[in-house]
């Protein structure tokens, strides 16, 4: 079976080898048809503690690792204000 992956945003990055991911959704209201989001927070795990509070992440799911992580960091899609991103950093030489 496939695991699954979803993308967040990290809010914590407090605990050591793990950051609080929070993953957004959107869902139509069954009664009145209105778009809401929807919102719930994972614990990943980040072996490095390289990912820093407002990166967008992408995660993905595990074995359990501890009673409340049972996600892992793949990699950053992008960062938060001030830092730059290896990809982002590619494209700027590109250009020049």
């Amino acid at each position: 079976m496939p695991k699954r992956i979803l993308t967040g945003t990290v809010t914590s990055d407090k605990t050591d080898k793990t950051v609080t991911v929070k993953v957004e959704r959107r869902v139509k209201h069954p009664l009145y048809g209105k778009i809401i989001k929807r919102s719930k927070k994972y614990h990943a795990h980040d072996e490095a503690n390289e990912f820093s509070e407002g990166d967008t992440v992408r995660i993905e799911e595990t074995k359990p690792i501890s009673k409340t992580k049972t996600w892992k960091v793949l990699d950053r899609v992008t960062a938060s204000k001030g830092q730059a991103v290896e990809a982002d950093l590619e494209v700027e030489e590109a250009s020049n």
